[in-house]
């Protein structure tokens, strides 16, 4: 437990995590860079819910941008957090870089 700006938190404090690049691929899969240095592989057909079904459309969904650390897509009508991507991902390791 810890607390943080008056507000008390259950675990442990971990450092924040942005991501910092984004590469689309096919079938809903995504190359994402990490703050803290990791490339992981993103498949976002995990991303179910009325929210996510525009990104069923490859026009959507290989035009992400990132807003504030956080992957947005549709002028920021859908996000997906830093944290449950990388949560959710595979490692990469083969990727330096893309």
């Amino acid at each position: 437990m810890y607390i943080m700006d008056g507000i008390v938190y259950a675990g442990e404090p971990t450092e924040s995590l942005e991501i910092t690049k984004v590469k689309p691929l096919d079938d809903m899969i995504m190359l994402i860079t990490f703050s803290n240095g990791e490339t992981k592989l993103f498949d976002a057909t995990i991303l179910t819910g009325p929210v996510y079904e525009p990104l069923k459309d490859d026009k959507i969904f290989k035009n992400p941008v990132i807003e504030y650390g956080v992957i947005t897509w549709n002028n920021g009508n859908i996000d997906c957090s830093p944290e449950y991507s990388y949560k959710n991902s595979y490692d990469y390791p083969e990727v330096s870089s893309f």
